[in-house]
């Protein structure tokens, strides 16, 4: 078993007279191991989740062991096929990973839970339905984070103009703002996380599942007006075509100060600042544009859920930490302690006093995940997404392109 008993059991009628009566509190301890993934949460937070967690349940300690990202999915499906003593009870991952550890049976189905004491109905979009296998629910919300848009206040009085609220006063106004040496919006050519949400504003999909069958949609008509209004966007900056944010990354190019706008999470403006302190009090933020007025637009939903693998024998034990650190108390610690979005819109208000959180929040109600199969992380690895992006802003045939991009998806998926 892996929960190390601390009972004292007396197996000598001899001894029995000395071993007294132990109180129920006595009798059994158990120890939950929980792994969160680093920079999840602060020491602080651990810290004092740990010693009321602790003190609420006087049975249970906490053994919260930190993993690093790099090489996580090896260790986890290890992990859920070991029968390790020491293995975890709790884990983070990634919100676009449970359907890969679901697949074969890893994880404790929890979806009374989820319907009957959790509210399910209403989590984020962007965390729960990738959370799911099926009908079932695996993945429990925690935390979530999306992209907004990052803008010089100064830049924008300049022009004369405000934050947008359409997608299309979003072109205008950026088109206003793309003059002499400022770049109205850097955004790099592949930076398809940012293409997905314009494709699923238009009502479009990165990839569609009918009976079992996955097939790739970047061909639909929806999707072909998201990749259009990339274009259009994209062409107001000088962000490079054959590249994504990352190289070279876009908070150093911000920081530069000849950027009016970004597409990013908010946590990014720490790096901007770090590189430009000018900047501190230049920078705002507002919810990426949609296709109507008082609308948000769709956006990629990035975050973690909290899963429980089905081999553990601290069930009862672990699903209390799930409840706990995803419940209303902790989870709005969290994402004010973090700069996070709490699991529940219900919830948005708690982080409203900050602005960068307060259009994070506004934006991720309309949130999405990437397609729940456990073969898109494949897609991604050879990603056909970019190519198409880059093909198609250096003037190729956009419907030619996502043909071949989507039939690539198709062949990906498929594989077995």
């Amino acid at each position: 078993m892996r929960r190390r008993l601390l009972a004292l059991v007396c197996v000598s009628a001899s001894l029995l007279t000395g071993c007294g009566v132990m109180s129920d509190s006595a009798a059994e301890r158990r120890t939950v191991t929980v792994w969160l993934m680093q920079h999840s949460a602060s020491q602080d937070f651990l810290d004092r989740f740990t010693e009321e967690f602790e003190r609420e349940h006087e049975t249970l300690d906490l053994d919260i062991r930190v993993q690093e990202w790099t090489g996580i999915g090896e260790k986890v499906q290890q992990a859920l096929r070991d029968d390790d003593p020491d293995g975890p009870d709790v884990i983070e991952v990634g919100n676009t990973q449970v359907s890969a550890y679901a697949e074969g049976d890893g994880l404790l189905d929890l979806t009374l839970e989820s319907m009957r004491d959790w509210g399910r109905d209403d989590w984020l979009p962007g965390l729960a339905e990738p959370g799911r296998w099926g009908s079932q629910q695996f993945g429990i919300p925690w935390y979530a984070a999306n992209r907004v848009v990052v803008y010089r206040k100064d830049l924008f009085r300049a022009a004369g103009v405000t934050p947008p609220k359409t997608r299309d006063e979003w072109l205008e106004t950026t088109e206003r703002l793309d003059t002499g040496d400022t770049q109205g919006i850097y955004l790099a050519g592949q930076d398809w996380y940012t293409l997905a949400g314009f494709i699923w504003e238009e009502g479009g999909e990165l990839a569609t599942e009918r009976d079992g069958v996955w097939r790739g949609a970047l061909d639909s008509k929806a999707a072909l007006r998201g990749m259009d209004f990339y274009r259009r966007l994209q062409r107001l900056g000088d962000g490079p075509v054959d590249a994504d944010e990352e190289h070279p990354p876009q908070a150093g190019v911000f920081a530069e100060g000849r950027v009016a706008q970004i597409v990013a999470v908010p946590g990014l403006v720490r790096a901007i600042v770090q590189q430009n302190p000018g900047l501190e009090d230049k920078i705002g933020y507002f919810p990426v544009p949609g296709t109507e007025a008082g609308r948000p637009g769709a956006v990629f939903t990035g975050g973690s859920d909290l899963v429980v693998p089905a081999g553990t024998d601290a069930e009862d034990a672990a699903v209390e930490v799930v409840a706990a650190l995803t419940g209303a108390r902790w989870n709005t610690d969290l994402a004010r302690t973090m700069n996070y979005v709490p699991n529940k819109a219900s919830l948005a208000d708690s982080v409203a006093g900050e602005e960068g959180l307060r259009a994070m929040a506004a934006g991720a109600a309309r949130g999405r995940a990437t397609p729940a199969t456990p073969r898109w992380s494949v897609v991604e690895a050879d990603n056909p997404i970019k190519e198409y992006m880059t093909r198609v802003l250096t003037g190729a045939d956009p419907g030619k392109e996502a043909e071949r991009a989507a039939r690539r998806i198709t062949e990906t998926l498929a594989f077995d």
